[in-house]
């Protein structure tokens, strides 16, 4: 285990430049802290009577990605914009708390399951791709963006028709291509950093988005199937 841990290191040290190994250290420190505040969210909302999850933080949590993307970085702003992404991660896991409270309900290791699995997945992904071939993924861009529409639609189109098997689609092809997206968002951000972009704030964005949205996959995931046994046994 050494030996490979060894190896690693030694292969990230050799394919990326001090400058793009700093912005990455940036890049994850932010995304650690969004996730933290996104914990900090749903906790607010499943523990304490402070805050709910509703429309107005949605909004909120829109309106502060939006801020966030309208300031640029002028290194003397990065304590705004990071509280900007704090709010947004905040509000975000404000926003998954009625999903968790069904879960919970159901079976609370659910939720640990999936944010063990998801951070086995993330870290499978940014390793991959950091080891990958300088741009090797970023070709994925266009198919990925394609079939984020399409998913995007057929859940529109979904509202009519309630269909099962339409949900089953969008559930699990989204769980793929938001896993395929970590691989496209990591090697992106290696690629603008090398032509100068230092705005890892922004860069952190992608990541979280990621990564809550593999992980609300697999608590979906889990939980049906978690249904399943349960009707089966009963």
């Amino acid at each position: 285990m050494a030996a490979t841990i060894d190896s690693f290191f030694r292969t990230f040290n050799s394919k990326l430049e001090e400058p793009v190994r700093q912005h990455l250290k940036n890049v994850y420190a932010c995304l650690t802290v969004s996730l933290l505040g996104a914990s900090a969210g749903a906790y607010v909302h499943m523990y304490t009577e402070l805050l709910s999850a509703g429309l107005l933080t949605m909004l909120g949590s829109v309106g502060l990605l939006v801020a966030l993307m309208c300031t640029p970085d002028t290194g003397k702003n990065r304590g705004l914009r990071v509280a900007y992404l704090l709010g947004f991660a905040f509000l975000t896991g404000l926003g998954m708390g009625p999903l968790l409270d069904v879960v919970v309900d159901i079976d609370p290791s659910i939720v640990v399951s999936a944010l063990v699995g998801t951070s086995l997945i993330f870290a499978s992904f940014t390793v991959s791709a950091l080891l990958a071939r300088r741009a090797q993924w970023l070709y994925l861009g266009g198919t990925l963006m394609t079939l984020l529409s399409t998913l995007f639609y057929l859940s529109l189109a979904n509202l009519l028709f309630g269909s099962y098997f339409i949900s089953q689609v969008n559930l699990y092809v989204g769980l793929v291509v938001m896993c395929l997206f970590v691989l496209y968002d990591t090697q992106l951000i290696i690629e603008k950093r090398r032509r100068g972009d230092k705005d890892f704030v922004t860069h952190s964005v992608d990541l979280f988005i990621d990564f809550i949205s593999i992980f609300r996959r697999l608590v979906i995931i889990l939980t049906q199937k978690e249904q399943r046994r349960r009707d089966r046994r009963d």
